[in-house]
């Protein structure tokens, strides 16, 4: 039986030429997306990341040069220095202390040297820190007004504030009057208003101590509160030169361990007196005037080691390293003698 169909049924035919749809040549092309050019197409080394927030990250490439900011070393805390801060402020309590002892009705004159000679040496220390524009004139003012208020403490028929007020706006006034009579201080009579307000009002402060040795309980007041003061200080720069930590700034070499240590050794040391003083005074009372005086002294002397770092930094040259660093005691003590006062007009 023949097949049905012949042998070459189950072949091509076009098993011995080309195929349909191969060419020979070089292969096409092949075709972009619409709307895009291949001029216009970028390169792309690797997987965009995505934000959190679904916006895609900057690669490197996109990244601008941004200058970094300049970090500022910490100053070196220098242990002999807060061992002499600390020092003097011993030896500045104690003279303080010790003249109040000797103050009594018709006998203030010891405890009036005390007080002036302490006065000069806020008004060297401030004045060569601070340089105001008119060093000597506000030098002489103040030394002046110094004088004034000692003698309107002393003098005054009633133990008040109101003289050494009227002493020190007279003060402020006649040095910046000084100051704007000469022409060369006249443009810089703004700058000088802060430097001298402060002087004159630190010198009147430390006749307040005058003013309450005569009040009743006044002199065993002054007692507790430049004792704690002292103690505050003392402490307060002695943990300074062993271990200021933690830094409040770096450019202040001032740790918050030996501020806040000062103020609770002082407070503690005024609440100990107070149990051997006489009424009105008790270990609370003590404790309370001391905490205020305390507070008032170390925070006053770290203020003062802002402000030196602050001159530093404008590029004003330091002058006078004794002078700068009697400057912090100086202005503690200055500030917890009205702080006295205060208390013991309030609580005694």
């Amino acid at each position: 039986m023949s097949p049905s169909t012949s042998p070459d049924a189950g072949r091509d035919s076009w098993s011995d030429g080309p195929r349909p749809g191969a060419t020979y040549g070089p292969p096409p092309e092949q075709r972009s997306a619409p709307g895009t050019d291949d001029g216009d197409r970028r390169e792309r080394r690797g997987p965009r990341r995505i934000r959190r927030g679904g916006e895609p990250a900057r690669r490197p490439d996109d990244v601008t040069d941004e200058p970094e900011e300049e970090e500022i070393p910490p100053v070196e805390v220098r242990r002999p220095l807060s061992l002499a801060v600390a020092g003097f402020s011993v030896l500045l309590g104690i003279g303080l202390v010790l003249g109040a002892q000797t103050s009594g009705p018709g006998h203030r004159l010891p405890f009036v040297i005390i007080i002036l000679g302490v006065q000069l040496l806020f008004v060297l220390a401030w004045t060569m820190a601070m340089r105001p524009p008119a060093l000597l004139l506000v030098a002489l003012v103040s030394v002046g007004v110094a004088v004034a208020a000692d003698v309107a403490a002393v003098q005054s028929e009633v133990a008040g504030l109101a003289p050494l007020g009227y002493v020190a706006a007279g003060g402020f006034l006649l040095g910046v009057l000084g100051q704007l009579v000469r022409r060369v201080d006249r443009v810089r009579v703004t700058d000088s208003l802060g430097s001298t307000l402060l002087i004159v009002v630190g010198v009147v402060a430390f006749g307040t101590l005058i003013v309450l040795s005569r009040v009743p309980a006044g002199t065993q007041a002054i007692t507790v509160c430049l004792t704690a003061s002292g103690v505050a200080l003392t402490v307060a720069r002695a943990v300074d030169a062993v271990a200021p930590w933690p830094r409040l700034a770096p450019q202040v070499p001032r740790g918050a361990a030996g501020v806040v240590g000062g103020a609770m050794v002082g407070t503690l040391v005024s609440a100990v007196l107070g149990s051997y003083l006489v009424a009105p005074f008790t270990p609370t009372k003590a404790a309370i005037i001391g905490l205020v005086a305390a507070v008032a002294a170390v925070l006053a002397d770290l203020a003062v080691g802002y402000a030196e770092a602050g001159r530093l930094m404008a590029g004003e040259a330091p002058t006078m390293w004794i002078a700068r660093h009697m400057q912090g005691p100086l202005g503690g003590f200055a500030l917890a003698a009205p702080a006295a006062y205060a208390m013991c007009m309030l609580f005694l």
